[in-house]
């Protein structure tokens, strides 16, 4: 383990006095009476206290609903709001009383839509916000619409909290996106209607359907309901084009063709960064000169000009200018690792160009989940045969997994290039997910947990060990991956480093809070900061945060007390932040 603050602390035999044990606890337990907004002050003392307080009253102030005028609008684009229902869907009063009052404009889509991909977005004009029924929780800042895996984990928050009838909400819009929208959609804009995000939603309802019972509603009619929509999510990565080859395991692809709309907006010229990159890198064949046969139209995007001269020399030094288009192909990657969610990250190749010829570690340990939960699902409902399928789909996608994926040497999983057939050498860290998703046999788990090192840093878990500028690479750190890792650690008794990972990435995100009253989006976990300088996609280390906001209770639920107390005691005090 590489530059662990707290063993920093250990090792110079500080000890934790009891006192300061009692107040974090009292903190945790006692948060509900506390009314404070954002603190400009902090002390060592409250810091617990003021960002468990900033977690709750967040649930509310990131809750959107489609009939509300805060949800219509969208940060990522310039266009007039409007609402979108589906096309065989009365109007509804709510939403004629927010057109009157916030002046927006309510449509329907253009057709019904019984299968992702059936609908081109760009014939939707103005793009705009797709009709949910329930409340919903919002990531915050550009985020101002309900996302695919982000919901898991908000979920979980939600759940920590109390809000069950938020949280099985949030889980029926998803059920509702599924039977109107086609899939679980990376988020409902109508601009995402060509993908879907990493497949959580088995996930969700088993923490729903769990908490449901721990309060004494064993609701099966709607774990009835919930297993049909689960199947039908399930079989959507299991056909065409989801297939990765013949390798029976799954693959990111987005339906859509050329440039996504939001990238083309709010991701600083992302396209001609690309395009520049791969000019220096002809290695890769990402672009065609458009004096070539390339296919016109939106697949291929805009050209962009080339042009070389001689160096501090006149005008006349240099060459006539070219133009070149990047391929279809680079799009139709760029856009399934939007679906992946790890946008952006050179673990598909640059820029992730290559997403969609790749079988997945994540994706795949997420469908053998699903598998095993669909499994326990139809033991709960009596379908004792449905099970029994269940049970051999897991069992086949975890050989294929082990085939594939596992790589002896190294003790990590890798994802695997189906078209090359070659497995890749990128370290990731997703390797943790076949933990989690509990996949992984003993001896793999003790493997991986022994290469934590190759991730850990003073902060937690970095994405990668490679610097490429993308925020979903080193030396970035997600709450979401914190968690997952942690997880999968302690799901195979490796608890001593699940605890350490956990203490490290809480103190970064409370030491940052003290420092600005904010929790954001992901963080540096080597400088331990939230100040994150990001090149490839949109720069914006953006403020709320959902996920991270739940990810931080759920990793101090899990934490042992004393554990708790030192992380409030590591923090230097306020003055030494500045």
């Amino acid at each position: 383990m590489r530059g662990s603050w707290l063993n920093v602390r250990e090792r110079r035999g500080e000890s934790f006095r009891p006192r300061c044990l009692r107040a974090a606890l009292v903190a945790i337990f006692c948060i509900a009476a506390l009314g404070q907004s954002q603190p400009a002050r902090l002390s060592r003392g409250d810091g617990l206290s003021a960002i468990l307080a900033y977690v709750r009253t967040g649930w509310d102030s990131l809750t959107r609903s489609t009939s509300s005028c805060n949800a219509a609008s969208d940060p990522k684009l310039s266009a007039a709001p409007v609402v979108y229902l589906p096309a065989d869907f009365e109007p509804l009063r709510d939403l004629e009383q927010m057109q009157r009052v916030c002046k927006i404009t309510i449509a329907h889509l253009p057709r019904v839509i019984h299968q992702l991909g059936t609908t081109d977005p760009d014939s939707i004009q103005p793009p705009g916000l797709l009709y949910l029924k329930n409340k919903y929780v919002v990531p915050g800042g550009r985020f101002n619409e309900m996302y695919g895996w982000d919901s898991y984990f908000i979920i979980r928050g939600l759940l920590r909290e109390g809000r069950v009838e938020l949280a099985r909400g949030m889980v029926e819009n998803f059920f509702f996106e599924i039977e109107h929208y086609g899939a679980v959609l990376n988020a409902n804009r109508t601009y995402y209607l060509t993908r879907s995000q990493p497949p959580f939603l088995s996930s969700m309802v088993m923490a729903v359907h769990e908490a449901q019972r721990a309060a004494g509603q064993n609701d099966r009619d709607w774990l009835e309901t919930a297993y049909s929509y689960v199947k039908r999510d399930h079989d959507m990565w299991t056909r065409e084009p989801h297939l990765a080859g013949n390798t029976g395991l799954a693959r990111y692809y987005d339906f859509g063709e050329g440039p996504a709309l939001e990238a083309l907006q709010d991701e600083s010229d992302i396209y001609r960064q690309v395009a520049s990159y791969f000019l220096f890198h002809p290695t890769i064949p990402a672009y065609d000169e458009e004096e070539v046969d390339v296919p016109g139209g939106r697949a291929s995007g805009v050209a962009y000009s080339v042009r070389v001269c001689g160096g501090a020399q006149a005008e006349s030094s240099c060459e006539p200018e070219r133009r070149i288009k990047l391929k279809p192909d680079y799009y139709k990657g760029d856009r399934s690792m939007r679906e992946s969610g790890f946008d952006i990250s050179f673990r598909f190749g640059p820029y992730g160009a290559a997403t969609h010829h790749y079988a997945p570690v994540c994706l795949n340990s997420l469908l053998f989940k699903t598998e095993r939960d669909l499994e326990e699902i139809s033991r709960l409902l009596g379908k004792n045969s449905d099970a029994a399928q269940w049970q051999r789909q897991a069992e086949t996608r975890k050989q294929s997994m082990q085939k594939y994926l596992w790589d002896e040497r190294q003790g990590l999983f890798f994802d695997y290039n189906f078209d090359d057939q070659r497995r890749s050498t990128y370290l990731y860290a997703t390797t943790f997910y076949p933990l989690w998703a509990g996949l992984a046999t003993a001896a793999q788990a003790r493997t991986v947990v022994k290469n934590l090192s190759l991730f850990e840093r003073a902060g937690g878990i970095a994405m990668s060990v490679q610097e490429t500028q993308g925020q979903w690479d080193y030396p970035f750190g997600w709450a979401p991956i914190q968690l997952l890792a942690v997880e999968g650690m302690r799901r195979y008794g490796h608890n001593v480093e699940a605890d350490r990972v956990s203490a490290e990435f809480l103190s970064t995100v409370l030491e940052n809070f003290m420092r600005d009253g904010t929790i954001r989006e992901k963080y540096n976990v080597v400088t331990r900061s939230s100040e994150t300088k990001v090149k490839a996609g949109y720069a914006v280390n953006v403020i709320g945060f959902g996920w991270t906001n739940a990810v931080f209770i759920e990793l101090m639920h899990s934490l042992p007390p004393e554990k708790i107390a030192q992380v409030a005691k590591a923090i230097p005090p306020p003055t030494a932040l500045h």
